[in-house]
């Protein structure tokens, strides 16, 4: 993949040094933020306001987007950057459940364009994925998107070509209900969480390729070695768990492959120390529609001083769950409503799961108010169940395992949990036979570096740093539908899937192959299919399957959430379901980007 060369520019070291250093002392210094004009409107319209969060006043059927290049700096780093309408994200798309709307994209860079319109339900030729069902959009060309909206809530889109998102070409969409909303808010803002860096992508890309954890500045040393021990129970213990890592080679520091030592993460489009605000009266409910558009970062969300009510995932309702915080994921929406009653300010914030850096905002009853931020988390480290030993401890084998006697408190799914089976008649439960396309465990190879042993049900589990911290943290076992599924039919395949990657060489894939060694995944119209999951990396990976939804089996019963994107944790094994009732050829792949672009991507072909 090549990029003109006004694009490059590398990264030295004495960037790498004074960027980190200077990134710390702008984020302790906020400024006023101020909203980018943008071209980007509805058909007949006036431009519109980017990177203020504000919703457009109203849904329109027809929206005019241009594609080109602007120059973006932002916390002293500058790119000439792909945009839709000039600005980083672009524009907010606001539209209305059940219309049909067209869309005109019109492409002014001298490279090939896209948009993929991220966990709406589109005809296969209007995904906006090249080399499916589309083509693309060739330089100076103008493509229309048609389609019926059939569903509502938060969603983006994104570029799905040449890694234009990873520089900056996404914005954020939202579709109003056909019916009065339930969860109808005083204040409505989109919080669009991104990332920010003046490092090509190709460039990271082959920075990763050449030392796998070349971002990664956090390592383990001797300092923090009696801690470990007292966690661990011993020095015995600690120093094991050590060199097992040290044996795989890999670091239980290595969090994201990309962290703060280049990224500047964003909110709206703003850096930490341009402060984004959204106003409130207090006493008012205010929704924030949280999009998660960056290329490699997962954020830990909380507002210190509100409760959150989450409403809304992957922009299905879902029961209201009150938390803390939560994390999410690359890819996904989460919807919460906060009631502040003071007139005070709260921050937003959103600190990078490897705790480099984060993203902020302000609620508050004045723009000029700012609010104080809480420190940072400990950063996490991965351990044994994160390499897939279950809930092995530091420095145990499988061999002091006791894999034997009382089997009662084993967990099971739904509500089958702790029912005695002994002596039940089963034969009007009768299901049929399920066919199982399992490849079986992965071989080590160079594709792939080691295999999850006992991978576990992870689903309960908010995810690693944010276990027992003394916070309500949202969880996959929380997220309950409002109502039950479309489609009440068992599944009659299951499809088994390993998540596997080899970090030395920074190669990603489906069961120890990378994209160009795999075939499609083929299903037939109408039918009812089980994917399972098993991650043997020690990664957490969002995964996105096109143009149908995915209904994730956490114990919920026929009201299991749809959501586009799941996220599989390190060690763990998940599964869903999924009705092929659309045809096409699909994209399914991992949203990490650079672990898309290096492997793990499929095609399902629905016929």
């Amino acid at each position: 993949m090549t990029f003109p060369s006004r694009f490059r520019d590398g990264l030295t070291r004495r960037r790498f040094v004074t960027g980190i250093g200077a990134g710390g002392l702008l984020a302790a210094l906020p400024r006023t933020s101020q909203a980018l004009s943008s071209t980007a409107a509805p058909s007949g319209g006036s431009p519109l306001r980017a990177s203020s969060g504000i919703i457009p006043p109203h849904p329109s059927e027809r929206w005019d987007l241009k594609v080109g290049h602007t120059r973006i700096s932002f916390d002293g780093k500058t790119m000439h950057a792909p945009t839709v309408g000039g600005t980083v994200p672009g524009p907010i798309l606001r539209f209305k459940q059940g219309d049909t709307v067209s869309i005109n994209v019109t492409n002014t860079l001298d490279e090939p364009t896209s948009i993929h319109w991220h966990g709406i339900r589109t005809p296969a030729n209007m995904d906006g994925v090249p080399g499916l069902s589309f083509g693309g959009i060739a330089p100076g060309e103008t493509f229309t998107y048609r389609f019926k909206l059939h569903q509502s809530g938060t969603y983006w889109y994104h570029s799905h070509s040449g890694m234009q998102e990873a520089m900056g070409l996404y914005g954020a969409m939202v579709i109003d209900p056909r019916r009065p909303d339930p969860n109808a808010c005083d204040r409505d803002y989109v919080i669009f969480l991104g990332e920010w860096t003046d490092v090509m992508p190709h460039d990271i890309v082959s920075n990763l390729k050449m030392q796998d954890d070349y971002y990664v500045f956090r390592q383990r040393t001797a300092a923090s070695f009696p801690k470990e021990a007292r966690e661990a129970g011993s020095a015995g213990a600690a120093l094991a768990d050590r060199l097992a890592w040290s044996k795989m080679r890999m670091a239980a520091t290595d969090i994201a492959d990309v962290s703060g030592a280049i990224y500047t993460y964003t909110l709206n489009g703003h850096a930490p120390d341009m402060n984004w605000s959204g106003l409130f009266k207090p006493g008012e409910k205010v929704r924030l529609r949280f999009i998660n558009g960056s290329t490699m970062t997962f954020f830990d969300i909380r507002i210190p001083g509100l409760e959150m009510l989450v409403v809304q995932a992957d922009g299905n309702d879902i029961e209201p769950v009150p938390v803390d915080e939560f994390r999410i994921g690359v890819a996904e929406t989460y919807d919460v409503i906060v009631q502040p009653r003071n007139e005070r300010a709260y921050a937003i914030f959103a600190q990078s799961e490897d705790r480099t850096g984060y993203a902020r905002g302000t609620l508050a009853p004045r723009e000029d108010m700012i609010a104080p931020l809480p420190p940072m988390d400990p950063r996490p480290v991965r351990t044994m169940v994160d390499m897939g030993m279950g809930n092995m401890k530091p420095g145990e084998s499988m061999k002091d395992m006791d894999m034997s006697g009382d089997m009662s408190g084993m967990k099971m799914d739904g509500d089958m949990a702790g029912m005695d089976m002994k002596g039940m008649d089963m034969s009007h439960m009768a299901m049929p036979k399920m066919e199982v396309d399992d490849p079986g465990p992965p071989p080590i190879n160079v594709e792939n570096q080691m295999r999850a042993m006992m991978p576990i049900d992870r689903t309960g589990s908010p995810g690693d740093g944010l276990e027992n911290n003394g916070r309500r943290v949202l969880n996959y076992k929380q997220l309950r539908a409002t109502r039950p599924g479309a489609d009440l039919r068992p599944p009659t395949r299951e499809i088994i899937l390993h998540l596997t990657g080899n970090m030395d060489r920074y190669i990603w894939g489906f069961n120890g192959r990378k994209f160009s060694e795999s075939g499609p995944i083929r299903l037939k119209l109408g039918e009812r299919v089980r994917f399972t999951l098993i991650n043997d990396t020690m990664m957490e990976h969002p995964i996105h399957l096109h143009g149908l939804w995915s209904e994730l089996e956490n114990g919920q019963g026929d009201y299991r959430p749809y959501k586009h994107t799941i996220i599989s944790q390190p060690g763990s094994k998940l599964s869903y379901l999924v009705t092929a009732d659309t045809p096409g050829m699909w994209a399914y792949h991992c949203h990490l980007m650079y672990h898309m672009d290096l492997g793990m991507f499929r095609t399902v072909i629905v016929a």
